[in-house]
């Protein structure tokens, strides 16, 4: 039997997690005392048994290792939400990971900037 569908079932897997787990922290958990969190993607195994959920923090009230152990207290709670929304035969297992993609591109962005404003300044003093 043969998929004729463009993308895997982790895929569609991982996308309806995202949705669910967003708006079970918008509903059922207070993660506010941590910052504005936003889950950005998840990444699950293939035998859709581990999930490594991605979030990025705004505002952010602790330091990233606090956070980490903050948020993964929470994941039982975030399971127990989970579990009869998502149509599996057992619920993944899941990790929460600060998603240090933002920060990365935030500091590329400030680098290319200082550049080119040195360029400009070594341009406008020749």
């Amino acid at each position: 039997m043969t998929s004729t569908k463009p993308y895997s079932r982790s895929e569609r897997v991982e996308k309806q997690i995202l949705e669910i787990i967003s708006s079970i922290a918008l509903k059922n958990i207070n993660l506010s005392y941590l910052g504005f969190i936003t889950f950005t993607s998840v990444d699950m195994s293939p035998d859709l048994k581990n999930a490594k959920i991605y979030y990025s923090v705004l505002n952010q009230k602790f330091p990233d290792y606090e956070l980490d152990i903050e948020i993964n207290k929470k994941q039982k709670a975030f399971k127990k939400y989970l579990s009869p929304e998502l149509h599996l035969r057992a619920t993944p297992k899941i990790r929460f990971i600060n998603d240090k993609q933002f920060l990365y591109q935030e500091n590329i962005d400030n680098l290319l900037n200082d550049s080119v404003l040195r360029q400009k300044n070594s341009d406008t003093e020749s």
